[in-house]
């Protein structure tokens, strides 16, 4: 599918971009002319399967404020960042306190220090765009990841502070929280017909989403087709969320 953004000249970076949405996203930014730098938690690039080789590939354990630090400090200059990187620790049980802290470090606070250190390079050269990852669990409960889900409320949240505080700077900052997409992440569930089936019932598409589905959406969000639009979460979810 083609879509006309135009990002020649842009330098875009995108947390967790070895996989999944952050890879999609990474790809599409790619292809429409940006120059891209991804992170992820693995020493260099070829270390996954993935090719990477169109990317600058940073290494960044998003739980590591000064990793997360000297991310910024290398960048040069920076017109758009997507903070996708993000972990669901559902299997080491969020509900014990010290697993609770980590997985908020990881899916909330880093998103706000690596926005805050990209603070004067998004302001340069008349302001850039911040993409946040929310989810549907920033809306709803779900028992086993009491810590994710309060993390995703938080970017919500996050999203809108930041766009009040920031417009002055012509920093915008909007999010994504997509329903339940197909990734690495989520691969167990969406093979599990009785587990993904709720899910599938729920959506007015019949479907899981995919990391194509949610892409062009980042896309716009940080173009200029989206010049007047800061502090929004938009929901790309195949209409999940308005069963109620």
């Amino acid at each position: 599918m083609n879509f006309s953004f135009d990002f020649h000249g842009r330098h875009v970076l995108v947390t967790g971009g070895s996989s999944g949405i952050g890879l999609a996203t990474a790809r599409s930014f790619r292809e429409a002319g940006a120059e891209v730098t991804v992170t992820g938690r693995r020493a260099a690039a070829q270390d996954y399967d993935t090719d990477l080789t169109d990317f600058r590939y940073v290494q960044c354990e998003m739980a590591d404020s000064g990793q997360i630090e000297a991310l910024a400090l290398g960048l040069d200059r920076l017109d758009v960042l997507v903070n996708n990187a993000g972990q669901n620790l559902a299997r080491n049980n969020e509900w014990d306190p010290e697993i609770f802290d980590r997985t908020v470090r990881i899916n909330l606070s880093s998103a706000f220090r690596l926005a805050s250190a990209c603070r004067k390079l998004l302001a340069d050269d008349g302001g850039g765009s911040v993409v946040n990852m929310a989810s549907m669990t920033s809306y709803q409960a779900v028992e086993v990841v009491p810590a994710y889900g309060a993390a995703k409320a938080g970017v919500v949240q996050l999203t809108m502070s930041l766009a009040l505080a920031w417009a002055r700077d012509s920093i915008r900052v909007n999010a994504v929280a997509p329903g339940l997409t197909e990734t690495n992440m989520t691969a167990g569930m969406v093979a599990d017909d009785a587990a993904v089936g709720p899910t599938i019932a729920r959506t007015p598409m019949r479907r899981v989403g995919t990391p194509e589905d949610i892409a062009p959406v980042v896309l716009f969000l940080a173009s200029d087709a989206a010049r007047f639009l800061t502090g929004q979460t938009i929901a790309v979810d195949g209409g999940y969320l308005i069963q109620g």
